[in-house]
């Protein structure tokens, strides 16, 4: 079982940075365009473009249907479809109020797109638990 919990930790923590690594920006707004120019090609690419949400499928099932990998899942699938809703909400339909305009400029810091490298891999340790 140690075994599996450090390749399933690895595996995720790669994926994670090449998600992290892909999406990189200054402020929400900037990560946002990067998504819509795979968005704009396709749907279905830019949905393949999160291998995490991929792996904690896998996981779910792997665990069979762990309450800590339903978590992850339900997680990762929030921050897709928010991910695309925002990028509906700025780019598609161009509808936003000053608030939220303002709230996706504000800058982000470095260390903000790495939180998920240190959060997810709890879930898959207390799913193999």
């Amino acid at each position: 079982m140690y075994e599996n919990l450090i390749i399933y930790v690895v595996v995720y923590v790669l994926l994670e940075l090449y998600e992290v690594q892909w999406q990189k920006a200054q402020t929400i707004m900037g990560m946002l365009a990067r998504m819509y120019q795979w968005y704009q090609k396709s749907a279905f690419l830019f949905l393949l473009m999160h291998p995490t949400f991929y792996f904690g499928i896998y996981f779910v099932m792997v665990t069979h249907f762990n309450v800590y990998a339903v978590a992850l899942l339900s997680i990762k699938a929030a921050d897709v479809l928010t991910k695309m809703f925002l990028i509906k909400k700025v780019f598609i339909e161009q509808s936003l109020d000053k608030e939220m305009q303002e709230a996706l400029f504000t800058p982000i810091g470095s260390v903000l797109p790495y939180i998920g490298i240190v959060l997810y891999p709890f879930f898959i340790f207390m799913a193999l638990q």
